[in-house]
């Protein structure tokens, strides 16, 4: 089996995890590493792939005989290096999102379909095992009609400059939703507020509504004293709860509801709660994995380009919806308030 080469465009959190969940694969090889900051290479991580070169330069990845390219860098970035490594018909893996614009995510979907290349979003969660059996559950009925998504990500920090919350934290969020429920919502709106930064939310909550009658709830923040990464689906049969932090109780199944008999009497149902067995593996590795035999047999993989397209259509109608509603406010500020009686 031909080894795959791959190179790491930016050293810095998801750099090292890549490229330690590619070296993992008997088929992968890590060559190329680059970052614009030379000190990155007296990084201790970098003495755990001592084959690879690293360099500040990324033309040299562009020219370089790498099968593949991985762009971990700020969102920022992401359409300028993608697009030219597929100009240079290497295949690719983004970090999450893929762009910042809806346009850019169009262009790039579509180039790498003309080249006839991989072009792949990094929506790790949606190789998560726990999420997968969600998503067997939902596929099975077994939690019957979904009312609602809810998902709440929350932490203190870290607070950025390039991006604000809505495109740092709800790219997760929003790809579960996408992958467990298969539907595309028909609103998009949001309530955000910048309390650090002046002009970069730090707190958001998008709210989404779907043509089934479903509706979504996705509460990101960059401050709050504690970390919560928690999923919860309810359903008209069972509800269920996706509490990333709790690997011993990851999902939950709550045989919990409530039903109309005769309005207005409604009863209640509280019945066992069920903790599934979950063969864990790091999703990490999974959605590596995935990228990796995309390449090697020309199938499309989980988080392919357009699954990062819809994604970017969300976030992009939400940042809309609240420069919209910035406008508005400026509007009524501008206006003297009247107080004549």
């Amino acid at each position: 089996m031909e080894t795959l080469r791959f190179a790491i465009i930016g050293w810095g959190y998801w750099g090292p995890r890549l490229a330690r969940n590619l070296e993992s694969l008997p088929y992968a090889s890590v060559t190329l590493i680059v970052d614009s900051n030379p000190a990155c290479q007296f990084s201790p991580s970098l003495r755990h792939h001592p084959w690879a070169r690293f360099t500040t330069s990324v033309e040299e990845a562009y020219r370089s005989e790498v099968d593949a390219i991985v762009v971990a860098t700020p969102v920022s970035t992401h359409y300028a290096f993608a697009r030219a490594a597929l100009e240079h018909d290497k295949h690719v893996l983004v970090e999450k999102p893929l762009t910042t614009s809806v346009a850019e995510a169009e262009e790039l979907v579509s180039l790498a379909q003309q080249r006839q290349r991989i072009l792949m979003v990094g929506h790790t969660f949606e190789y998560s095992p726990a999420v997968n059996e969600l998503r067997k559950l939902i596929r099975n009925n077994d939690l019957g009609k979904i009312y609602c998504f809810e998902a709440i990500r929350v932490n203190l920090g870290l607070f950025r400059q390039d991006t604000n919350v809505i495109w740092d934290l709800a790219p997760h969020d929003i790809s579960i939703l996408l992958y467990l429920l298969d539907e595309k919502p028909t609103e998009v709106r949001v309530q955000a507020h910048a309390h650090l930064q002046p002009h970069i939310p730090d707190i958001a909550h998008l709210d989404l509504t779907f043509a089934s009658g479903m509706t979504a709830h996705v509460h990101v923040s960059w401050l709050h004293p504690c970390k919560i990464r928690r999923v919860t689906i309810i359903g008209d049969q069972r509800m269920a709860v996706y509490d990333d932090t709790n690997p011993a109780e990851m999902l939950k199944i709550y045989n919990k509801g409530a039903d109309v008999h005769a309005d207005p009497v409604i009863s209640y149902r509280n019945g066992e709660i069920t903790i599934p067995h979950i063969d864990w593996i790091e999703p990490l590795r999974l959605e590596c994995e995935d990228f990796a035999n995309a390449i090697r047999t020309g199938t499309q993989p989980r988080a392919h380009g357009l699954v990062g397209l819809e994604v970017v259509r969300i976030l992009a109608a939400a940042q809309q919806e609240l420069e919209h509603q910035t406008r508005q406010e400026a509007r009524l500020i501008s206006q003297p308030a009247s107080f004549a009686r």
